[in-house]
């Protein structure tokens, strides 16, 4: 775990590694200050000059400058290193998540990794910030000071290695309860994110329905549930710092009897005032270096199950690769499923498609159809290799997709998928993500092929109108029109439609579908639809039940050999028929 953390240093181990050396310093003009003043003192009380308390002054305030400046370096040097490690950590999980395929998303909810490109890694960036800093000044204050007070103090300084076991035993007790507490917050966290976001997501619905209460009542739970956690395993915790400051004024009362009873019965042979003074510094900075390191621990002790969490993602290898020598050339359209079978996780028990052999020639037209649960998205998927096929080999221009380059395949095979999105900023900046070179001529070409041009120019600024996040403020035809613009810039062999003319009216679906046959005859079609209308002058209709094949054929074909395809078509054209 430390080892894949520490790659995420990179630039910032000069800062890293600077922080640790000014406070080791900062550490060492501190400790060394109280023996001066030590010095001090006996000085005044043996009646020197002035002259000898202005240069021991003068030394004094050196020191004090020196242990400002290298405190005051080793905190910027800390405030670079802790925010540039953070920084890197948020952009390695970002770009890891890019290589994730479906199956390593699906492993993940959405919320959880929110949780931990935000409140994970913030955690963790507080536990470095401390490990290099408090973590370096703690231990090093510990033993200078202990080594001081021995000096100076003698046998009483062993007073101060009476503490530390006691404290070990305490911290190692406190943070065996509190682990298990975090590992479960943070899951409890990823619920109350997916709550978040399954209400702002679907805030229409909720209004529609109002459940505003329904909502409340469900985060409120979520944000108790937490709550409670939260407060056991800080109650747990808060028994830390009367553990240490029991410690600390038994070890100042024993100093203080003890040093007060040897000065006055040895009238100052064994230990004398300069002596004792500095011996209680050092006790004062033995015992805070002891209670910032159990605080140390606590951070570390949080921070450990959010470094756990955010590792998991940054260790987690995709399940998609590119080949050792990609083909970086897709000869044509042409798909063929030779004895595929797919399942979404090893551990499903059923196969999501079963049996699939289907032969696609390049520049074809192919309809899909079946009823929710069928697969049919299952299907196209594999032929961009958004998933992979579990069994069988799926092929494009007549050679398996593992082969290919994955960037040259899907620049290839445009999917527009069910779930259109619409990203924040203007409609040119959108369609440009089928082709970040595409001019202005492209991508009106492409809006008068998809039936978006008519609509568009309505808008008072045309192409540079600015789409809300999520496209909130088009409807949804127009947002798939605009999604099928998009995936037409890429130019693909293979175009694939996953029901996503099914918020456009009959009318201006055949005129896509007719726009497509006329302006892209060489590129491979394929339509997923609910409707009979969007697929029957198709060259051929695939019918799924169930994730097999049930028939391939013609409309007319399949009226007569097929019930399934019969029975949706007499049933659509019914309901229409009625409706007139």
């Amino acid at each position: 775990m430390i080892k894949e953390l520490s790659k995420c240093i990179r630039e910032y181990k000069k800062a890293s590694i600077l922080t640790p050396i000014f406070v080791s310093l900062e550490v060492v003009m501190e400790c060394i200050i109280p023996f001066i003043i030590a010095r001090l003192v006996n000085q005044i009380k043996a009646g020197c000059e002035f002259r000898v308390i202005a240069y021991y002054g003068c030394v004094l305030l050196v020191m004090a400058g020196l242990s400002l400046t290298f405190g005051a370096l080793s905190g910027a040097y800390c405030a670079t290193a802790s925010c540039g490690f953070a920084r890197n950590l948020r952009k390695d999980l970002f770009y890891k998540l890019q290589t994730y395929s479906f199956t390593n998303i699906d492993r993940f909810s959405t919320s959880s990794l929110i949780t931990r490109l935000t409140t994970d890694t913030a955690n963790v960036q507080m536990a470095y910030m401390m490990i290099i800093r408090i973590a370096i000044r703690c231990p090093f204050m510990l033993i200078f000071s202990f080594t001081m007070a021995f000096v100076m103090g003698g046998r009483m300084a062993w007073v101060f290695l009476f503490t530390i076991p006691v404290l070990g035993i305490a911290l190692f007790s406190i943070i065996r309860k509190v682990m298990p507490l975090f590992k479960k917050v943070f899951k409890k966290y990823d619920n109350l994110n997916n709550s978040i976001q399954e209400n702002i997501k679907g805030m229409r619905v909720v209004k529609s329905y109002v459940r505003e209460e329904y909502e409340k009542e469900k985060f409120g739970k979520a944000a108790e549930d937490i709550c409670t956690d939260f407060t056991r395993a800080e109650r747990i915790l808060a028994l830390n710092n009367p553990i240490m400051q029991f410690c600390m004024y038994t070890v100042m009362i024993f100093v203080l009897y003890f040093g007060s009873y040897t000065i006055i019965t040895t009238r100052g042979i064994a230990l004398d005032v300069g002596q004792f003074s500095a011996l209680l510094t050092y006790n004062f900075q033995i015992l805070m270096s002891l209670m910032m390191i159990s605080m140390i621990f606590v951070m570390i002790t949080m921070a450990s199950e959010s470094a756990k969490r955010i590792v998991e993602v940054l260790q987690e290898e995709s399940t998609i690769h590119n080949p050792e020598n990609p083909i970086y050339e897709v000869k044509d359209g042409s798909v063929d499923f030779e004895n595929v079978n797919f399942k979404y996780s090893e551990k499903a028990e059923k196969m999501a498609l079963s049996d699939i052999d289907l032969h696609i020639r390049s520049g074809e037209t192919i309809g899909i159809i079946g009823g929710t649960g069928s697969s049919k998205s299952s299907l196209i998927q594999l032929i961009s290799r958004l998933y992979d096929a579990s069994e069988g080999c799926v092929k494009v221009g007549g050679i398996d997709v593992k082969e290919y380059d994955l960037e040259t395949l899907r620049n290839q095979v445009s999917v527009v998928l069910q779930k259109n999105i619409l990203f924040s900023g203007s409609i040119k900046d959108n369609l440009r993500w089928g082709n970040k070179d595409a001019t202005d001529e492209e991508i009106i070409e492409a809006c008068r092929l998809a039936q978006a041009d008519e609509f568009i120019n309505l808008f008072p600024k045309g192409y540079d109108t600015h789409i809300e996040q999520g496209g909130t403020n088009v409807s949804g035809g127009q947002k798939q029109r605009l999604c099928i613009a998009r995936a037409l810039l890429k130019k693909p062999k293979i175009l694939i439609l996953d029901d996503s003319t099914s918020a456009v009216d009959t009318k201006t679906d055949a005129l896509i579908r007719k726009a497509f046959k006329e302006f892209i005859p060489e590129t491979t079609k394929i339509i997923i639809a609910q409707r009979t209308s969007s697929v029957e002058d198709a060259d051929r209709i695939i019918v799924m039940d169930k994730g097999t094949i049930d028939a391939v054929g013609t409309h007319e074909e399949l009226m007569h050999n097929n019930d399934i395809y019969r029975e949706v078509y007499t049933s659509q054209n019914k309901a229409g028929d009625d409706n007139e």
